[in-house]
């Protein structure tokens, strides 16, 4: 399974990508306001900075919402970086837009995923990616996993070289539990990554390690 990092924070990017587990970075207009960053010229130029940065696929999301307006900006985010997947919202013209794109050869993700449904539709447009958000379902007492069973299934029926990116993840147990039902990858703040290491038995074994070292001089 792949990990990326959600996050628009450069620190935090390099923090991943020294790790040695990082393979991409997903971003959206929210995460970059959170860092700061406004206007379009600062937007390209910040999308550039994470290129150089982290390996992998890079998700750049479009602001507008009509086919015209997403295909010019689409293209103009594909120009920065061979990296840069063009991040696509579930909607109409954005099914529209997945398949021009597709018909290119430029990587896409559709966003914004909340069923099987919309899925399957962004497959068939040829999306590179389908963002379901589990988090977001958990929140109003829908299970999100069970729709990332609902898409593997499919997606394996038919053989869709889509990759199913689990987004919205909100703790290690997300991480893990995409990892046992076949999510290709999840994407993730860094601290829900992190705390993959954790294990109170690993701290306990590691200071009984560390004072018999000591013992020995």
């Amino acid at each position: 399974m792949k990990f990326f990092i959600d996050t628009a924070n450069l620190e935090q990017i390099k923090e991943a990508q020294d790790l040695g587990i990082l393979d991409g970075v997903t971003t959206n207009p929210s995460l970059m306001a959170k860092e700061g960053i406004s206007g379009k010229e600062a937007i390209l130029n910040h999308y550039k900075t994470i290129c150089e940065i982290a390996d992998g696929d890079i998700s750049a999301e479009v602001l507008s919402t009509t086919y015209e307006e997403m295909i010019k900006e689409g293209e103009e985010l594909a120009a920065i970086h061979p990296n840069i997947v063009v991040k696509i919202p579930m909607i109409k013209d954005g099914i529209k837009a997945l398949k021009y794109f597709s018909n290119k050869g430029i990587k896409t993700n559709c966003t914004l995923i909340f069923s099987a449904g919309q899925a399957l539709l962004a497959a068939k447009a040829g999306a590179n990616y389908v963002s379901p958000f589990l988090g977001r379902l958990d929140d109003i007492s829908v299970d999100g996993m069970n729709l990332i069973e609902e898409i593997r299934i499919i997606f394996d029926n038919y053989m869709f070289d889509t990759e199913i990116l689990a987004a919205s993840i909100r703790s290690p147990m997300h991480i893990i539990n995409c990892a046992k039902i076949g999510a290709d990858v999840i994407t993730s703040p860094l601290d829900s990554i992190l705390n993959l290491l954790n294990h109170p038995l690993t701290d306990k074994g590691l200071a009984q390690f560390v004072a018999d070292a000591k013992k020995l001089g």
